[in-house]
């Protein structure tokens, strides 16, 4: 039977694949904060008989990135630490929300007492966070509000997915919006209005 100390004690876990994926490149498109860096992916397309020089090739797609920081060359990966928080500092900066001493969950406290487990916890950096008494911090509830978080603009931006550059290449497909009111830009605006109403 395996070890519990197995995922962050044997060689394997120190070898994680940091390779860049051939014929891409990842980018962050930039929002309107500069915390707000949303990680997409340029693919270059290949030569085509119709391009079948370099210098003829398409300008790169750009999709949005799904594979996490593991791929970013510029960023220290240590799986002890876990991913860091991205949300932090736009989760602090609202205000509503308060440190807590400790974790409160019983279960939690039992897991965090289990000496068995020391060998695939992740360090704890930080103190759990929580709602002041009466607040409510869910993306529906500031955008009942009326407010449009980083969070919304980050979704926007995602959902855009640089698609300017596609209609400058030529005619880009629809896509089927299944009777969604679906604008042609996807703005912070839109998601929060969505948002509001459970969408």
């Amino acid at each position: 039977m395996a070890s519990r100390e197995a995922p962050f004690s044997t060689p394997e876990s120190q070898r994680i694949t940091r390779d860049p994926f051939p014929g891409s490149r990842k980018i962050y498109v930039p929002g309107s904060d500069p915390s707000i860096r949303v990680p997409m992916r340029e693919v270059l397309e290949s030569p085509t008989e119709s391009h079948p020089s370099e210098s003829e090739r398409p300008a790169p797609l750009a999709l949005y990135d799904t594979s996490g920081p593991y791929t970013d060359p510029a960023l220290d990966i240590d799986v002890r630490r876990g991913l860091a928080p991205l949300r932090l500092d736009w989760i602090r900066n609202r205000g509503d929300v308060e440190e807590l001493d400790d974790i409160r969950s019983e279960y939690a406290r039992r897991r965090a007492g289990d000496s068995e487990l020391d060998g695939v916890r992740f360090r704890r950096t930080r103190r759990p966070l929580c709602a002041r008494p009466g607040g409510r911090v869910t993306q529906m509830h500031y955008a009942r509000r009326g407010e449009i978080t980083p969070e919304m603009e980050f979704v926007a931006i995602r959902e855009n997915q640089l698609r300017e550059r596609a209609r400058e290449l030529g005619t880009q497909h629809p896509g089927e919006s299944f009777g969604a009111a679906i604008p042609e830009q996807i703005t912070p605006e839109f998601v929060k209005t969505e948002l509001a109403r459970g969408r």
